[in-house]
């Protein structure tokens, strides 16, 4: 029986490798060993950043809604209690879409949030 070296697995698997590692700067898109360190360094950051994400965008919408609540003479938490209170089941993306393109129903939503508290 022959023997058997991993030879064409091995290339195949390096360059899996450097293909992902294309365009990174200097030695970490040519040699391998670099290369590898790069990208699993980078598939770390990629997983983070994913997390990051959502927080990042729902501070993003928060501070959008925040805004529009003060031009209407009311604070943020008064304002989600209102409208949880008042059955309201707008997430904060379309709320702060809402606040930003369309300041009558905002307001329209403000008003419902404050008869709410009342």
């Amino acid at each position: 029986m022959a023997r058997v070296k991993g030879a064409m697995m091995t290339r195949k698997r390096r360059n899996k490798i450097l293909k992902l590692a294309k365009g990174y700067w200097g030695n970490k898109s040519k040699h391998f060993k670099m290369a590898k360190e790069a990208v699993m360094k980078s598939g770390q950051y990629a997983y983070i950043g994913r997390r990051l994400k959502k927080r990042d965008f729902r501070r993003l919408w928060i501070a959008r809604i925040s805004a529009g609540c003060k031009m209407n003479g009311i604070n943020y938490s008064q304002f989600m209690n209102g409208l949880k209170k008042s059955g309201s089941t707008l997430n904060r993306k379309v709320l702060s879409e809402i606040a930003i393109h369309d300041e009558a129903a905002f307001t329209a939503l403000v008003e419902q949030a404050k008869k709410a508290l009342a």
